[in-house]
């Protein structure tokens, strides 16, 4: 990093020494966010974050981005303080459970037509999901996509599908995920889930049953909320139905040491406890993301394709 003059070095350690804005600059390190979906990744209030994002841009340690209607904001263009974040955040253990709460629900509430805005293109790993979608090949009666954080994805589903219906976590990921529909010219009913977290009982129960697929695209929950989450899902997917599970995890924890259960066979796991098989289990990697993919059946229909 290039020299700074002292009082500029003393401005940003201010700026930076926040928790909130710390997990404001880490949340901004990765993507441009606006106030809504910040606001709603961190559980604060949009006046609150919005005090924030000043100090941060009056240090100059991020600025505001317009796309559109929205206005996003982003790690600054200065390369002495973006040195500055980049080598500061180095020292932050991303594996904190509310960092990892932050950059799962940050990821959840961005818009699909934000998103798409913002990189000019569908993403590699968006296609690379719907590609795992539509391997499977059999043409589906009624799908359900929970989470709608690629819109490549709903899209796959949707058109592999009679009748399509999705539930998205916050109200902009809802409009945008409509407003991607209608510019692709794809059908499907988006419903705003109450939550910004993994879907409720309720919110399942709102949005029918006896889905003959049932996709998880980036279900915000873990552990023995994940099994939840499933167990619900089992109930709501016919007996010869199909259930794909898209789960974001970090590649490094393996080398770090940290790891008690592979990721591979926590999955596994999880899924034989909510009554599922695991039929194909792969990491995709694309982006600089990594995600564990999953296709499984409820176990009945296991027994019930051995009958003559």
């Amino acid at each position: 990093m290039s020299s700074v003059a002292p009082d500029v070095l003393m401005r940003w350690l201010r700026a930076a020494g926040e928790a909130s804005r710390l997990r404001l600059l880490i949340l901004c390190s990765g993507s441009a966010l606006s106030v809504c979906d910040l606001a709603q990744a961190l559980q604060q209030s949009e006046p609150r974050v919005s005090r924030h994002l000043k100090i941060l841009c009056e240090a100059g340690l991020i600025e505001r981005l317009r796309q559109g209607q929205w206005v996003h904001y982003r790690l600054a263009a200065n390369p002495e303080a973006t040195s500055f974040v980049r080598g500061l955040l180095a020292q932050v253990d991303r594996r904190d459970a509310q960092l990892q709460r932050d950059a799962s629900a940050a990821q959840a509430v961005a818009s699909p037509a934000a998103a798409a805005g913002m990189h000019g293109a569908e993403s590699r790993l968006g296609r690379a999901l719907a590609g795992f979608v539509s391997a499977e090949g059999a043409p589906l009666d009624c799908v359900l996509v929970v989470g709608v954080s690629h819109p490549e994805l709903l899209e796959s589903a949707a058109r592999a599908a009679r009748r399509c219906i999705a539930l998205a976590p916050s109200r902009r990921a809802t409009q945008g995920a409509r407003a991607y529909a209608q510019r692709r010219g794809f059908s499907c009913e988006i419903l705003k889930s109450s939550t910004s977290e993994a879907p409720s009982a309720a919110d399942l129960a709102r949005a029918g049953a006896n889905f003959d697929g049932v996709v998880l695209d980036h279900p915000q929950a873990s552990g023995e909320a994940l099994l939840r989450v499933l167990q619900e899902t089992r109930q709501v997917v016919t007996a010869r139905g199909r259930v794909w599970l898209f789960e974001p995890y970090d590649s490094k924890d393996a080398s770090r040491g940290r790891v008690v259960e592979h990721p591979l066979a926590r999955l596994r796991r999880l899924l034989g406890s909510a009554g599922l098989t695991c039929e194909r289990l792969s990491p995709v990697e694309a982006d600089g993301e990594h995600v564990l993919a999953a296709l499984a059946r409820p176990r009945a229909a296991q027994g019930a394709e051995a009958l003559p």
